[in-house]
Protein backbone atom coordinates (compact mmCIF):
# COMPACT_ATOMS: atom_id res chain seq x y z
CA UNK A 1 0.00 0.00 0.00
CA UNK A 2 1.38 3.54 -0.59
CA UNK A 3 1.16 6.57 1.49
CA UNK A 4 -1.09 9.41 0.42
CA UNK A 5 0.60 12.48 -1.09
CA UNK A 6 -0.43 14.58 1.70
CA UNK A 7 1.30 12.32 4.53
CA UNK A 8 4.09 12.38 2.58
CA UNK A 9 4.69 16.13 2.40
CA UNK A 10 3.63 16.33 5.92
CA UNK A 11 6.59 13.89 6.75
CA UNK A 12 8.50 15.58 4.64
CA UNK A 13 8.07 19.17 6.21
CA UNK A 14 8.37 17.54 9.55
CA UNK A 15 12.33 16.59 8.34
CA UNK A 16 12.58 19.86 7.29
CA UNK A 17 11.63 22.03 10.53
CA UNK A 18 13.55 19.20 12.41
CA UNK A 19 16.89 20.06 9.96
CA UNK A 20 16.01 23.73 10.29
CA UNK A 21 15.65 23.02 14.14
CA UNK A 22 12.46 25.04 13.89
CA UNK A 23 10.04 24.45 16.73
CA UNK A 24 6.65 25.81 16.16
CA UNK A 25 6.69 24.44 12.82
CA UNK A 26 7.66 21.09 14.06
CA UNK A 27 5.33 20.98 17.14
CA UNK A 28 2.28 21.71 14.48
CA UNK A 29 3.23 19.07 12.49
CA UNK A 30 3.95 16.34 14.83
CA UNK A 31 0.32 17.24 16.53
CA UNK A 32 -0.97 16.53 12.64
CA UNK A 33 0.88 13.16 12.35
CA UNK A 34 -0.38 12.16 15.78
CA UNK A 35 -3.56 13.02 14.93
CA UNK A 36 -3.14 10.88 11.61
CA UNK A 37 -1.53 8.18 13.63
CA UNK A 38 -4.45 7.60 16.12
CA UNK A 39 -6.77 7.39 13.27
CA UNK A 40 -5.38 5.05 11.28
CA UNK A 41 -4.54 3.06 14.71
CA UNK A 42 -7.95 3.31 15.95
CA UNK A 43 -9.79 2.33 12.66
CA UNK A 44 -7.08 0.27 11.61
CA UNK A 45 -6.52 2.09 7.63
CA UNK A 46 -4.26 3.45 6.00
CA UNK A 47 -5.80 7.83 5.89
CA UNK A 48 -6.30 8.79 2.29
CA UNK A 49 -5.70 12.54 0.85
CA UNK A 50 -9.47 12.94 1.53
CA UNK A 51 -9.36 12.01 5.31
CA UNK A 52 -5.93 13.93 5.38
CA UNK A 53 -7.63 17.12 4.17
CA UNK A 54 -10.43 16.46 6.45
CA UNK A 55 -8.72 16.92 9.48
CA UNK A 56 -6.75 19.05 8.50
CA UNK A 57 -9.72 20.84 8.26
CA UNK A 58 -10.96 20.06 11.50
CA UNK A 59 -7.84 21.34 13.02
CA UNK A 60 -8.20 24.34 11.42
CA UNK A 61 -11.76 24.70 12.78
CA UNK A 62 -10.64 24.28 16.30
CA UNK A 63 -8.02 26.50 15.93
CA UNK A 64 -10.46 29.32 14.77
CA UNK A 65 -12.67 28.43 17.49
CA UNK A 66 -9.67 28.26 20.24
CA UNK A 67 -8.37 31.93 19.23
CA UNK A 68 -12.07 33.59 19.69
CA UNK A 69 -12.00 32.12 23.15
CA UNK A 70 -8.76 33.05 24.29
CA UNK A 71 -9.29 36.46 22.69
CA UNK A 72 -12.65 37.07 24.81
CA UNK A 73 -10.61 35.91 28.07
CA UNK A 74 -7.90 38.57 27.24
CA UNK A 75 -5.15 36.04 26.35
CA UNK A 76 -3.82 37.53 23.73
CA UNK A 77 -0.13 34.79 23.91
CA UNK A 78 -2.30 31.37 23.78
CA UNK A 79 -4.31 33.29 20.73
CA UNK A 80 -1.02 34.03 18.86
CA UNK A 81 0.43 30.94 19.23
CA UNK A 82 -2.65 29.03 17.72
CA UNK A 83 -2.72 31.67 14.96
CA UNK A 84 0.93 30.52 13.96
CA UNK A 85 -0.55 27.03 14.30
CA UNK A 86 -3.12 27.93 11.86
CA UNK A 87 -0.35 29.11 9.31
CA UNK A 88 1.58 25.80 9.21
CA UNK A 89 -1.77 23.71 9.01
CA UNK A 90 -2.99 25.74 6.08
CA UNK A 91 0.58 24.85 4.27
CA UNK A 92 -1.07 21.48 4.00
CA UNK A 93 -3.98 22.24 2.18
CA UNK A 94 -5.33 22.89 -0.56
CA UNK A 95 -5.53 26.71 -2.29
CA UNK A 96 -8.04 28.86 -0.72
CA UNK A 97 -11.19 29.42 -2.48
CA UNK A 98 -11.95 33.56 -3.09
CA UNK A 99 -14.93 35.06 -1.98
CA UNK A 100 -16.16 35.44 -5.89
CA UNK A 101 -15.21 31.47 -6.16
CA UNK A 102 -17.23 30.63 -2.63
CA UNK A 103 -20.19 32.84 -4.35
CA UNK A 104 -20.02 30.92 -7.76
CA UNK A 105 -20.32 28.14 -5.69
CA UNK A 106 -22.99 28.92 -3.66
CA UNK A 107 -24.81 29.95 -6.94
CA UNK A 108 -24.28 26.57 -8.54
CA UNK A 109 -25.04 24.61 -5.41
CA UNK A 110 -28.62 26.38 -5.47
CA UNK A 111 -29.47 26.08 -8.72
CA UNK A 112 -28.15 22.49 -9.08
CA UNK A 113 -30.74 21.43 -5.77
CA UNK A 114 -33.64 23.45 -6.77
CA UNK A 115 -33.69 25.20 -3.24
CA UNK A 116 -35.77 28.02 -2.44
CA UNK A 117 -35.60 28.91 1.11
CA UNK A 118 -34.15 27.81 3.97
CA UNK A 119 -35.67 24.19 4.77
CA UNK A 120 -33.35 23.49 1.90
CA UNK A 121 -30.52 24.47 3.00
CA UNK A 122 -29.06 20.99 4.12
CA UNK A 123 -29.68 20.11 0.42
CA UNK A 124 -27.41 23.08 -0.74
CA UNK A 125 -24.98 22.60 2.24
CA UNK A 126 -24.60 18.40 0.83
CA UNK A 127 -23.41 19.56 -2.49
CA UNK A 128 -21.29 22.31 -1.58
CA UNK A 129 -19.18 20.73 1.93
CA UNK A 130 -17.05 18.51 -0.50
CA UNK A 131 -15.84 21.04 -2.54
CA UNK A 132 -14.91 23.16 0.14
CA UNK A 133 -13.03 20.76 2.19
CA UNK A 134 -10.28 21.99 3.45
CA UNK A 135 -11.09 25.42 0.85
CA UNK A 136 -13.27 27.67 2.98
CA UNK A 137 -14.34 27.94 6.26
CA UNK A 138 -17.83 26.02 6.07
CA UNK A 139 -19.22 28.05 9.00
CA UNK A 140 -18.67 31.69 6.81
CA UNK A 141 -20.29 30.15 3.70
CA UNK A 142 -22.80 28.37 5.94
CA UNK A 143 -23.55 32.09 6.79
CA UNK A 144 -23.69 33.49 3.16
CA UNK A 145 -26.01 30.67 2.10
CA UNK A 146 -28.48 31.73 4.38
CA UNK A 147 -28.44 35.40 3.37
CA UNK A 148 -28.50 33.69 -0.14
CA UNK A 149 -31.74 31.99 0.59
CA UNK A 150 -33.33 34.65 2.95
Amino acid sequence: MSKCDHKIAIETAMKAAMRAKDKPTLGTIRLILADLKRIEVDERIDVDNDRVIAVLDKMLKQRRDSIEQYRAADREDLAVIEETEMVVIQTFLPAQLSEQEIADLITAAISASGAESMKDMGKVMGILKPQLQGRADVGAVSGKIKAALA
